[in-house]
């Protein structure tokens, strides 16, 4: 292939992240009650207080640390769900670590969103001094074990969830 005929890749999505806002609770809420979008946390979508006591310690954990779950919003700053990085929130597992995720409404699938955004919350939680990520993805999730390797994470550990025994990966990335 000539240089003139060279394909073009497409360009990342346009992405935004922000500080979740109250309202964000709400957003959240309704983009992840779709069973698809829950399929591997837990299969439907958590009550509302839940997202807001949630989106609340993510403002808590912005302020003092620099990073959090942030809103993710596409190029019409729609609510896609969110993507961020927090201390890893169990008793089990990467206790001690700070863990990148990111949950997204299925119309976002597919399109690019999650590696976009996770990617700048790696520059985010870099920029904050954070020395490693891991990542915990169940492992059924096809669509977020890609999205863990094209960020260049390396599977660590293999687990089996306390709560309902099934497997998972522990990506692990260096920053």
């Amino acid at each position: 292939m000539s240089s003139t005929e060279e394909k073009s890749l497409p360009s990342p999505p346009v992405v935004r992240l922000r500080v979740p806002t109250e309202e964000d609770a709400y957003a959240w809420h309704e983009v992840f009650d779709d069973p698809e979008v829950m399929e591997f946390h837990g299969g439907r979508a958590a009550e509302l207080s839940v997202y807001e006591e949630l989106t609340a310690r993510q403002r808590k954990h912005d302020a003092e640390r620099g990073f959090c779950l942030w809103t993710l919003l596409d190029e019409d700053d729609r609510v896609l769900g969110f993507t961020g990085a927090q201390p890893w929130p169990h008793a089990w597992g990467p206790v001690g670590e700070v863990e990148i995720g990111w949950r997204l409404a299925r119309s976002a699938w597919g399109r690019g969103y999650a590696t976009a955004a996770a990617r700048a919350t790696l520059d985010r939680v870099r920029a904050a001094g954070v020395g490693g990520v891991v990542a915990m993805v169940d492992a059924r999730n096809a669509r977020s074990v890609a999205v863990a390797r094209r960020l260049g994470m390396r599977l660590g550990e293999t687990f089996v969830t306390p709560v309902g025994g099934r497997e998972g990966y522990c990506f692990r990335l260096a920053l």
